[in-house]
């Protein structure tokens, strides 16, 4: 069995731990922050966010030339603390959410996939957390 190679991305959201986890788990916001560029929208989120349940995300290019469901399974949900999940394809996504003196610190750590290079996917999942910051921030 190969191992996967980890990729860490990470932020801080001047918002209240109750503001963030339901800004990040609700898919009416989902919605509005999930992209990693200008170029790109989230058209379709659905999530159940409990041990075992699924979500999906659907994520396309503005200009329909592309798109994509993005699913998983939870595997650990702590309510404002952390949350886990395997996406279908079989790696392995953790997130915390840790109150700091300046905010919620949020961490994400992933496997990645083989069909893009590394430094793209910490790009890709960084914009998407940074999206995540600037929609929470001044909501």
């Amino acid at each position: 069995m190969t191992t996967k190679e980890t990729i860490t991305v990470e932020t801080l959201v001047n918002a209240s731990i109750e503001k963030v986890w339901t800004f990040w788990t609700n898919p009416e916001h989902i919605t509005k922050w999930c992209n990693a560029s200008e170029d790109w929208h989230t058209t379709r989120a659905e999530n159940d966010i409990e041990i075992e349940s699924k979500f999906l995300t659907r994520m396309e290019a503005k200009d329909g030339s592309f798109g994509f469901d993005f699913e998983g399974i939870y595997t650990d949900v702590i309510t404002n603390e952390k949350i886990s999940y395997t996406t279908l394809d079989d790696r392995k996504v953790g997130i915390t959410f840790s109150p700091t003196e300046s905010g919620i610190q949020i961490t994400e750590t992933f496997e990645a996939e083989n069909e893009n290079p590394l430094e793209m996917q910490k790009m890709g999942w960084q914009a998407i957390l940074n999206n995540f910051k600037n929609y929470t921030e001044k909501n």
